[in-house]
């Protein structure tokens, strides 16, 4: 079995060998003393794990503008930091309020009975889960939901029309946290205007990645989350995106990047921080239980493929392997000329 030395370099998650010169022929028995490596390592078996740990923002997460599609005169707004329901008011244009309600659909219609669609059915989802039933939750606006809209207006102080303004009803995915105010009571409101911004109500770590990590963000995904106090808690990857970042300066390159947010599983270990530079740990990959040996290890075999150097007593042998993963340093093998504990030659 004929082999070239080389170095393996490993390069997200996979592998790039280097040519480094050319050996003879190596047979198991055959090497002899001075024929050895000058250095060996030994095959472990372990759970193999391809992390990458990033610097993040912990806060609430990105913000969500929130728009007026109703003119007038903002006559009441929220306090920053404060908490909104379904149901619940976001402010009041010309002392009427302008309500949460939750669903992923924009409300991008007057609502009256005779619609049909999606919307339709968010906004009936919505007034039962309010308790303003008496009608069935599908995608056609009826008399039934119109007078259900009715009930709810009468509670709310709106005219009971039975049909939903646009502008009336703003959705968001859940509960969410005023994050800042864009105007004023006594402020004029156009079609259009920001009133506010919003996020989630659950602590929340912002890291921006390269694009060239993007396999470290996986919706859905649990990383481990290190706080300025030292505390490890783990999170849940929620949002991926690729976004457009500004340059740092004036007339600076933009740059591409990968925004992931991560909700924290522990609130109350984050609750003691209202902003935070905390540490994020990705696992893009991991193996279980798997034989591995440092990347270095690795030889080129001339009919192909990689193999180790197995020494043993004052002789070596070289056994063809697999390659799987590689991390920190190792790489994952498997062949029949290999087992745990084993010797295998390094460079010097």
């Amino acid at each position: 079995m004929a082999l070239i030395a080389l170095a393996v370099l490993a390069v997200g998650g996979g592998a790039t060998a280097v040519v480094l010169g050319t050996g003879g022929e190596g047979q198991a028995g055959s090497g002899g003393a001075g024929l050895l490596p000058p250095n060996t390592a030994t095959v472990t078996r372990q759970t193999l794990r391809d992390t990458r740990t990033e610097s993040g923002q912990l806060g609430y997460g990105d913000a969500t503008s929130v728009v007026s599609r109703m003119p007038g005169t903002l006559t009441k707004a929220p306090a920053t930091d404060a908490r909104i329901s379904r149901g619940q008011a976001l402010f009041n244009v010309d002392n009427q309020p302008v309500v949460l309600m939750y669903g992923r659909l924009p409300a991008y219609r007057r609502l009256a009975p005779g619609d049909e669609g999606a919307d339709v059915k968010q906004l009936e989802q919505n007034l039962k889960a309010l308790g303003y039933g008496g009608f069935t939750v599908d995608d056609e606006y009826t008399s039934a939901t119109a007078d259900a809209v009715k009930r709810w207006q009468k509670k709310l102080g709106l005219p009971e029309t039975g049909v939903v303004d646009l502008g009336r009803v703003v959705f968001a995915p859940a509960a969410i946290r005023v994050d800042a105010l864009s105007l004023g009571v006594g402020d004029p409101v156009t079609p259009g205007a920001k009133v506010l911004t919003y996020t989630g109500t659950a602590k929340a770590v912002a890291v921006d990645l390269d694009t060239a990590d993007q396999r470290l963000a996986k919706r859905g995904a649990t990383v481990q989350v290190t706080l300025p106090d030292d505390r490890t808690v783990t999170g849940k990857i929620t949002e991926v995106a690729t976004v457009i970042r500004p340059g740092d300066s004036p007339g600076g390159q933009d740059e591409t990047k990968v925004a992931v947010i991560v909700r924290i599983d522990d609130q109350q270990a984050a609750a003691a921080f209202t902003v935070a530079t905390v540490d994020v740990t990705f696992t893009a990959a991991e193996r279980a239980d798997v034989l591995t040996v440092p990347v270095a290890a690795l030889v080129a075999l001339s009919e192909g493929g990689f193999g180790v150097e197995v020494v043993s007593g004052g002789s070596s042998r070289y056994a063809a392997v697999e390659t799987g993963l590689f991390a920190d340093g190792r790489v994952e093998i498997s062949g029949a000329g290999v087992a745990e504990g084993d010797a295998v030659g390094m460079p010097a």
